[in-house]
């Protein structure tokens, strides 16, 4: 999964950190200013996006071919950062957790992980021709 030479190198993980930060103070406000009928897309998109990140930090870069090793692992991570999210927000006011959230969490990390496959496989199909 990390090679000696990619572990917890700052410039791959400090995004990563910034984006779950940035998803917690989300998460504080009582009345977060999104549109109505939004909630599960802006988890679903929200998700996505922290995955293609764990996985660009797990992988050492993107684009490139990424190990089933490594998509589990992004899928895991972002899926648990969701998890908690959710618990976090059972203590916020006018909050609360939902696992149907929770599902399209699950999702966006699902599809973000997907993608960085994609890529990866479409960019290693370019470079070799």
């Amino acid at each position: 999964m990390l090679s000696s030479k990619n572990d917890l190198r700052p410039h791959l993980w400090a995004p990563v950190v910034i984006y779950m930060v940035a998803i917690f103070y989300a998460s504080s406000l009582t009345n977060p200013p999104v549109p109505a009928n939004t909630d599960k897309p802006i988890h679903w998109l929200a998700y996505l996006g922290l995955a293609v990140l764990v996985v660009r930090a797990l992988a050492g870069g993107l684009p490139r071919r990424i190990s089933l090793g490594v998509a589990a692992a992004a899928v895991a991570i972002t899926i648990a950062y969701g998890a908690t999210d959710e618990v976090h927000q059972l203590f916020v006011p006018g909050r609360t957790g939902d696992v149907y959230d929770l599902m399209a969490d699950a999702a966006g990390a699902l599809a973000g992980t997907i993608v960085c496959i994609v890529w990866g496989l479409f960019h290693e199909g370019t470079r070799s021709k």
